[in-house]
């Protein structure tokens, strides 16, 4: 699979995906703690998340619950993810497991669940 893709476009997938998810994270986290609280793997997911909702607040919608928000931004990175990057750079979209980075992952659970 990666194989298949220069250098470069594996390591701009891995960077928006893991942005993409660490959003859905802090989406998720914030289901069970609010955003001020001292556990440390919420304290990362706001810290690591606010400057990204700074950036698109002009665009966020304002009837938005404050937990949608992150997966509103976290949408903006799956449709570059998912129509511009193989548009600008001319492969075919195949569904979920032609990112690279979530194609990475399957493969390792498919091999891990072989043995």
């Amino acid at each position: 699979m990666v194989e298949a893709f220069p250098l470069w476009v594996i390591v701009i997938d891995y960077i928006m995906g893991v942005v993409m998810w660490t959003l859905v994270g802090r989406a998720g986290m914030s289901l069970f703690l609010p955003e001020n609280s001292s556990f440390f793997f919420m304290r990362f997911f706001v810290n690591s998340t606010n400057p990204l909702l700074r950036l698109f607040s002009p665009i966020t919608p304002g009837f938005l619950i404050p937990i949608f928000v992150p997966l509103y931004v976290a949408w903006f990175f799956f449709m570059i993810r998912f129509y511009v990057t193989p548009w600008l750079l001319g492969y075919e979209v195949m569904g979920m497991l032609s990112f690279p980075l979530e194609g990475e992952i399957a493969q390792f659970i498919y091999q891990f669940g072989k043995k």
